[in-house]
């Protein structure tokens, strides 16, 4: 069951809140969190018939009544996310939440039809496009939030990015990756989720939109499923030791719902409070130089 404790702030009574990665875990404990308080809701998806099932299940789980979206995206492409950031925009009249939740993790190089790395299109470039091009509607709600799911595991990518290679190909080869490239392609890109919340905070002061990302802590999910036998056996250990997606989505409840958050606008949360996360991680000049590198990989520029 999701958390249904209701913190005294900002009431999600009747706000609009878009959220990838709705259909399972801290998503799907997040969105039932939220629509248990009278938040009407966008579920953004891969699969049609899980959205649909998870909308019903939403709608059937609260007595109030509450309106729920579908919208079908492969978020891996960019062309995708275009298509449904239009499509919300025509069918939506307002956004007073967008929640940057979807990620994966992939431990064989591959590209996606724009030649971008998988993991770092899907948790990276994927939330920066997105809230991107649904800025201008989050800027006409009274008070808006994007909330970003990063990880403690970003103090694994210690080192920052190469830039050189921004697709992280070498960290699939030969020594690099048997010493986990892979897991550590993965950091980079929670690395770059708190650095993308930061940056895009300062871009975003003196307006109505604040900016904020948590880490959920390890959180019992149906993640890294997707890369064979030894990946679904160390996740099955983990999942041992792991807190419930409910537990997991707490902070994103807090951070939907404090009504003042003006002092975690930029930061990183942990268990409903402001932590630091490494030091690589609040390196203004690294956060402006991955934003210049994102918008040139989704050939978009905004002004800042």
């Amino acid at each position: 069951m999701a958390n249904n404790t209701v913190i005294k702030g900002w009431n999600l009574q009747d706000k609009y809140v878009l959220i990838t990665g709705a259909t399972s875990g801290i998503g799907l404990a997040a969105a039932q969190a939220m629509a248990a308080r009278g938040a009407n809701l966008g579920i953004i998806a891969r699969n049609h018939r899980k959205a649909k099932e998870i909308s019903t299940l939403l709608k059937s789980q609260t007595s109030k009544p509450i309106h729920v979206d579908v919208f079908i995206a492969d978020l891996s492409s960019q062309k995708s996310i275009r298509q449904v950031a239009a499509e919300i925009l025509e069918r939506c009249p307002r956004n007073d939440i967008l929640v940057n939740n979807a990620g994966a993790l992939f431990d064989t190089f591959q590209k996606t039809e724009e030649g971008v790395e998988l993991t770092w299109a899907v948790n990276h470039l994927a939330p920066f496009l997105l809230t991107s091009l649904l800025l201008e509607r989050l800027k006409e709600s009274d008070s808006a939030r994007v909330i970003n799911t990063a990880s403690h595991g970003h103090k694994m990518a210690k080192d920052g990015f190469d830039f050189t290679d921004i697709n992280g190909e070498g960290l699939y080869r030969g020594f690099k990756k048997i010493m986990g490239g892979p897991t550590i392609r993965y950091a980079q890109t929670k690395l770059a989720n708190i650095l993308f919340t930061s940056e895009l905070a300062r871009r975003l002061e003196g307006t109505n939109v604040t900016v904020h990302c948590f880490d959920p802590g390890l959180v019992a999910t149906n993640f890294n499923q997707n890369n064979g036998m030894m990946a679904k056996a160390t996740m099955a250990v983990m999942n041992l030791f792991s807190r419930t997606p409910e537990k997991g989505a707490d902070t994103l409840i807090w951070l939907a719902e404090t009504k003042d958050v003006s002092s975690l606008n930029g930061k990183y949360c942990v268990d409903r409070q402001q932590k630091e996360p490494a030091e690589v991680a609040v390196d203004k000049e690294l956060a402006r130089k991955l934003w210049n590198i994102s918008e040139e990989q989704v050939k978009l520029s905004m002004n800042g």
